[in-house]
């Protein structure tokens, strides 16, 4: 079983962890007594169940998994809900990640009207799964792409800056579960702090706050997820994480159109995506495909990035190593807005391997005057954008 990317192997390291676990904190034997406390819908506690995986606890922050079958999300989600208000209660717990992973096939015939994928929080009258509340956060941007390798957390870590930098306050989610690297290309290498309600602070680096599962987790290791876990995750460092008071919050999204992008698109009031793509249309054909699961879950286009555009050649001259021009020519084609292009420029690189943003540390700089231009076009977008509510959509591990 994984957990934050940390693996549990009962038997060769139960005494090793044991040991790191009563270090800091509350200890294993108190948060499995607390869980003892929790009943399943069979009315067995989530101990004697067994259903209880991957407990991890760090300096007072508690991670663990619970095991479920997919045709029980829903009941399962009002329990994993009690759960992380019994250990919250233990004295010394400073925070609580509580994950639905199921294991279990999920049914071949889906019901006529699907039930939303559970998730941490948000619900309605009833017990009812709803959308999710954010308070003190305005609009919430996702920053996409089709496929990976396209620059899309440099644009994200440049673009949130360059909203700051136009006056608005700024958040920044990495909500890229699988490869977490806003932490590193911020500067960023501590823990976060939890709040007395028992929320995570976001760290602050260069005016934006930000919230990565790369600040709990160490860096170089691997998030072996499932697709329940990955839902839960992201709604808690949505809801569990002290966000405000910010005027935008940039979600810089995983790669693809799978779990992170259909959790976010269902249970979050998304006021748009921007797409990010390089100039060869083997990247062009994938971010079409963002484009369109965007526009079937009804989350407006906010506009299209031309990430790595040219390369500026020592004589001033361009190379279009990737072609010229792609990612306007589709927006034209789409209809959507044209945000911008990117160069490929090596202090934007080596900013982001070293912690600091070129828009962050060079603000006057020709570079950062070029997300500045971005973030003034998405923010003309925001101005425009209609968003529509979202349909239900069933997403099963």
């Amino acid at each position: 079983m994984h957990l934050a990317g940390c693996t549990v192997r009962r038997n060769t390291r139960k005494d090793a962890i044991k040991v790191m676990n009563s270090r800091h904190g509350p200890d294993r034997d108190q948060i499995l007594s607390a869980l003892n406390t929790v009943a399943t819908p069979k009315g067995q506690s989530l101990t004697d169940a067994g259903v209880v995986q991957g407990l991890v606890i760090r300096e007072g922050n508690v991670g663990f998994a619970i095991e479920i079958d997919p045709a029980e999300a829903t009941a399962m989600e009002a329990v994993r809900e009690k759960a992380v208000s019994a250990v919250k209660a233990v004295p010394g717990v400073l925070s609580v990640t509580a994950v639905l992973t199921a294991h279990n096939e999920a049914p071949t015939s889906a019901p006529s009207e699907p039930a939303a994928a559970p998730a941490s929080s948000g619900h309605t009258p009833g017990g009812k799964t709803g959308p999710l509340t954010i308070p003190g956060v305005g609009a919430i941007v996702a920053v996409a792409s089709g496929k990976g390798g396209v620059g899309k957390s440099t644009l994200a870590v440049n673009l949130a800056l360059g909203l700051q930098a136009l006056g608005l306050r700024v958040g920044l989610l990495d909500a890229d579960v699988y490869g977490p690297s806003i932490p590193r290309m911020l500067g960023l290498n501590r823990k976060p702090d939890a709040s007395d309600n028992k929320k995570l602070i976001p760290l602050e680096a260069y005016g934006i706050k930000a919230m990565s599962i790369g600040l709990i987790v160490e860096e170089d290791t691997p998030m072996i997820w499932r697709g329940p876990m990955v839902q839960s995750a992201i709604s808690q460092m949505l809801v569990d994480v002290e966000w405000a008071p910010i005027d935008v919050l940039v979600v810089d999204m995983p790669p693809g159109t799978g779990d992170a992008q259909l959790t976010l698109a269902q249970r979050v009031p998304m006021t748009g995506a921007v797409i990010v793509s390089t100039p060869q249309e083997i990247a062009l054909i994938d971010a079409r495909k963002a484009v369109a699961m965007f526009e079937k879950t009804r989350v407006p286009i906010l506009g299209i990035v031309e990430n790595m555009a040219w390369l500026e050649m020592p004589d001033g001259s361009r190379n279009h190593i990737f072609g010229e021009g792609g990612a306007r020519k589709t927006a034209e084609t789409l209809n959507v807005p044209f945000l911008g292009e990117v160069p490929l420029i090596t202090a934007i690189r080596e900013g982001g391997d070293e912690g600091r943003p070129i828009t962050g540390v060079e603000p006057d700089g020709a570079s950062a005057t070029v997300f500045r231009q971005i973030a003034a076009g998405l923010m003309a977008s925001l101005e425009h954008s209609d968003q529509k509510p979202a349909p239900r959509i069933m997403i099963m591990d």
